[in-house]
């Protein structure tokens, strides 16, 4: 069994970090595969993972039964620590860090007592808010009634996007102000022109556009993060499987997008401002068979790029060359 689990892990390894760009390209990153130091700490589904690029670590949501939810390593790739309270099936996870100090967002999709919730916890895991009634799921009359609500984004001023919609009743991005009041709220279940069918990542980029990973609808949505009014849409890339995460390199020169089915992360050319366009694809990094990329997020210091991987059980650091 360990020598086929060593063959698995190589394997991996050489199709990751041999993967072909274009022609005349050179390769944007390589597998770190020192990364983390003890995978064995990986017990469970990794759905989700954030990076505090401040204090240098990497937040890890995992799903299972009596398995640490939380798991926390440092950039390094060191096991520091683990939590498990009130989080019953992590989904989307991120880290905000403010003057005063930081904070873990995870958005819970379970169905029993915690769940259908934002929850907001200290970097050891102290709960500290709930947005939405744990264990209700939600109606799209009420804005903060949340039904599997997929991922969050939440600015340095404490406005909070949030999409909700892993399947549930609701399709729609909702952004919060720091009082978690509603400030706008679009989407309605269906393909059309701002509506989603599993509306399933969100960010936010440097130039006050808010990207949605429309799953369903194989396309990526762009708003106005001031009036939530509808910019544009990319459908072009995600012909063969639609964008399951969606966050922006350290420079905000590129979207990075994993696509679960095809086990592959795609490098988008991010568009200039005023013109939306449709998405070019400059690069991507095709990993192993049944790895399943499902989110990912990216070191704003570094720029390393970490994907929390359902079918490898494990989450994979690439950094940029």
């Amino acid at each position: 069994e360990f020598e086929y689990y060593i063959f698995i892990l190589y394997s991996q390894v050489l199709k990751a970090e041999y993967f072909s760009p274009g022609k005349g390209q050179q390769q944007m990153y390589k597998l770190d595969i020192g990364w983390p130091k003890s995978p064995e700490h990986f017990t469970g589904q990794t759905f989700c993972v954030a990076v505090d690029s401040l204090h240098g670590l990497v937040y890890v949501g995992q799903r299972g039964d009596n398995v640490p939810k939380v798991l926390v390593f440092s950039e390094e790739g060191y096991f520091l620590h683990s939590w498990n309270d009130t989080v019953e099936m992590p989904h989307g996870i991120f880290v905000w860090n403010t003057v005063i100090g930081s904070s873990v967002w995870i958005t819970d999709v379970g169905t029993g007592k915690y769940g259908h919730t934002v929850k907001q916890y200290s970097p050891l895991g102290k709960l500290m808010q709930v947005l939405g009634t744990p264990g209700n799921a939600g109606s799209s009359l009420i804005p903060l009634q949340f039904d599997q609500p997929a991922e969050l984004f939440v600015e340095e001023t404490g406005d909070i996007y949030v999409v909700d919609g892993d399947g549930g009743m609701n399709n729609r991005l909702i952004k919060l102000s720091d009082d978690y009041k509603e400030i706008w709220l679009t989407g309605t279940n269906g393909s059309g022109i701002g509506q989603f069918k599993i509306p399933h990542s969100v960010t936010v980029d440097a130039y006050g556009r808010v990207w949605v990973a429309d799953r369903g609808n194989k396309r990526i949505q762009v708003f106005d993060k001031a009036t939530g009014e509808w910019l544009g849409s990319w459908s072009g890339c995600f012909s063969e499987d639609g964008p399951y995460s969606v966050r922006f390199t350290a420079d905000y020169k590129y979207l990075i997008v994993a696509q679960l089915n095809i086990n592959r992360l795609a490098i988008l050319a991010a568009p200039p401002v005023g013109s939306i366009g449709d998405c070019v694809m400059v690069q991507s990094v095709q990993l192993a068979d049944e790895t399943k990329p499902h989110l990912v997020d990216v070191d704003m210091r570094s720029g390393a790029v970490y994907v929390a991987e359902i079918g490898a059980q494990q989450v994979q650091k690439y950094v940029p060359l």
